[in-house]
């Protein structure tokens, strides 16, 4: 499963790790992944995402309805 956030979109980055003799090699920057399951009100159910520490604080702050439906108009979940 790709690491990518179902409320932000977030993926992970690639960069360059820099020594100290600036000479550069690829590295990865990772998410902070969580999977966590959240009471869903309207539908009497749990949902269960893989989200990051901004979607988990995106989700607090808008509510966890309002959160699916942004993330589904922008294609990053399918509501079922």
């Amino acid at each position: 499963m790709a690491k990518i956030c179902q409320i932000t979109g977030k993926r992970r980055m690639i960069g360059n790790n820099v020594s100290h003799s600036k000479r550069r090699t690829k590295r990865e920057f990772a998410l902070n992944l969580r999977t966590k399951k959240f009471w869903l009100e309207e539908e009497k159910r749990f949902v269960t995402l893989r989200v990051t520490a901004a979607g988990i604080r995106n989700i607090s702050k808008n509510g966890l309805a309002a959160s699916l439906k942004s993330a589904s108009e922008k294609g990053l979940i399918n509501l079922v």
